[in-house]
C-alpha cells in the first residue's frame, strides 16, 4: 500500500508541476497580447487626435467659404 501512496504522491507532484508550467506559459502569452493591444490603443489615440484636428479644420474651411459666398452675394 505504501508503494501506491508513493506513486500517487509522485503523480500528484508531476501534475502540479505541469499545471504550474502551463499556467506560466498562459500568463506569458496573455501579457504579450495585452502589450500588443496597448500599443494598438496608443496608435488609435494618435489617429483620433489627428482626425479631430482635421474635423476642426474642415469646419473652419466651411465657415470661411460661407463668409466668402456671403461677401460675393452682397457685392452682386
Amino acid at each position: 500500500m505504501s508503494e501506491d501512496l508513493k506513486k500517487l504522491a509522485v503523480a500528484l507532484g508531476v501534475a502540479l508541476v505541469v499545471q504550474t508550467i502551463a499556467g506560466l506559459v498562459w500568463a506569458g502569452g496573455a501579457a504579450a497580447r495585452i502589450g500588443t493591444l496597448e500599443a494598438r490603443v496608443g496608435e488609435q489615440r494618435l489617429v483620433a487626435e489627428r482626425l479631430a484636428r482635421l474635423e476642426e479644420q474642415g469646419l473652419a474651411t466651411l465657415a470661411a467659404l460661407v463668409r466668402i459666398e456671403t461677401r460675393l452675394e452682397d457685392g452682386l
